[in-house]
């Protein structure tokens, strides 16, 4: 699959088959994760990956938009520590970056998944945080849900032309 074509087929996917996601292609995703851009090159990231469904099934109680987790395999927390930052606050661009990137990898292994959103919203922050015994100064910014899909929506065309401006607004 090339670039453009992972990019404009990317779905979000939230039902998912019982089939598991080797620890082989998880590494896979995280090295693709961890390839993102970041400012300085600063790399602010780390990620829980959490395949326990004991833990996976207590997070819809303070993340609900994120239940589809209790059926996933597997998925993965990404998170910011700002001890690793040299330039203060960019490190929601650059976790995000690196979400972006899972997100098109897992769709080229043929993977569906789904960024669910934390930070900011501090109950989640703090449902994670509590959950996962996250130390200080790491914060969820984006839950990532992932599996084999059990669906597969279908593309869309987003672009819009009323939303380029050039040289001025």
């Amino acid at each position: 699959m090339n670039t453009i074509e992972a990019i404009r087929t990317r779905r979000s996917v939230r039902k998912y088959t019982d089939q598991k996601v080797s620890p082989e292609i998880i590494k896979e995703l995280l090295a693709a994760a961890m390839s993102a851009p970041s400012a300085g090159n600063q790399q602010p990231w780390h990620f829980v990956v959490i395949d326990d469904h004991s833990i996976l099934n207590q997070i819809p109680g303070f993340s609900p938009y994120a239940s589809m987790c209790k059926e996933s395999p597997v998925s993965i927390l990404v998170c910011g520590d700002t001890q690793l930052e040299k330039h203060p606050g960019f490190w929601v661009q650059d976790c995000s970056a690196a979400v972006q990137n899972l997100l098109l990898a897992a769709h080229d292994k043929g993977l569906g998944a789904v960024w669910t959103g934390v930070y900011p919203r501090e109950e989640r922050v703090e449902g994670f945080r509590t959950l996962l015994h996250l130390p200080k100064g790491v914060t969820p910014l984006a839950f990532i849900v992932i599996g084999y899909p059990a669906q597969s929506p279908a593309p869309q065309d987003r672009f819009q032309e009323d939303r380029i401006h050039h040289n001025r607004w």
